[in-house]
């Protein structure tokens, strides 16, 4: 089960950063114990959480952006391989008491991502379905090459190769991957050359309407790099950028006959 369980938005200005987002997808906020992180609540359901960014990042001018953490059984084993594989540990393991265990990596093309490990919990929810509005439902990882990330990420997590379409000369090929070959879960490609961006990931958040919250994205200082467009299927999409510079797209499904 070596998937995306869980995003964090790491930001410059918490209290807009909430506003925001929260008016826009229409999550809810819950204080976590014990420290200045606060989940990301789809209804009932956690899907993610917030905090400002730490110190060393801000010096360093990290950018406000979203870390999204697979499911690992052995985070220190996994790190380890992954800087086998030729990727790096950017924060070691550590523990979050009462939560599980975790580290950030990156692959060798430099997109950061990060794993984890939780702690059962007794009574604790099944994961939010990946249909859910305000869950996320697809990790595209905007790379350089993205051949070479395909064997460090089917060998770090035994992911599968489900499909590929060729987007055009300019972009090339689309790679799809998930836990299983049948079941799409993300997809890969070399956008970050188009985009003269650095490798990185970038998480689609459900929303009733992509063509909606894109003109809502642009009202509340936001910006729509792409789209919206149709994807195969009927779906629509958009890639966006929120007011401090955290790149994520949106996901809208399209009627089903």
């Amino acid at each position: 089960m070596s998937r995306f369980i869980w995003y964090d938005l790491l930001c410059s200005d918490l209290a807009g950063a909430k506003a925001f987002y929260s008016d826009l997808i229409g999550w809810k906020t819950e204080k976590f114990p014990g420290g200045d992180y606060e989940l990301l609540k789809a209804g009932d359901r956690g899907v993610g959480g917030i905090m400002a960014l730490p110190g060393e990042m801000k010096r360093a001018s990290v950018p406000q952006h979203w870390m999204g953490y697979v499911y690992v059984d052995d985070v220190d084993a996994t790190a380890q391989q992954a800087k086998k594989l030729g990727g790096k540990v950017m924060s070691p393991p550590s523990d979050i008491p009462t939560v599980g265990r975790y580290a950030v990596l990156a692959d060798p093309q430099g997109a950061v991502f990060a794993i984890f490990k939780p702690q059962p919990r007794e009574g604790e929810q099944p994961l939010a379905p990946r249909e859910l509005l305000g869950n996320f439902s697809w990790a595209e990882l905007n790379t350089t090459d993205w051949q070479s990330a395909w064997k460090f990420y089917s060998a770090l997590f035994g992911w599968k190769a489900a499909s590929s379409m060729n987007m055009g000369p300019e972009l090339g090929e689309y790679f799809m991957f998930g836990t299983d070959p049948k079941q799409s879960m993300g997809g890969m490609s070399n956008a970050a050359n188009m985009m003269k961006a650095p490798a990185h990931w970038m998480h689609y958040i459900n929303v009733k309407s992509a063509d909606e919250t894109a003109r809502r994205i642009k009202e509340k200082g936001g910006k729509v790099l792409n789209g919206p467009m149709d994807i195969p299927g009927g779906d629509r999409i958009a890639q966006c950028m929120d007011p401090q510079g955290g790149m994520f797209a949106i996901y809208s499904a399209g009627k089903r006959a």
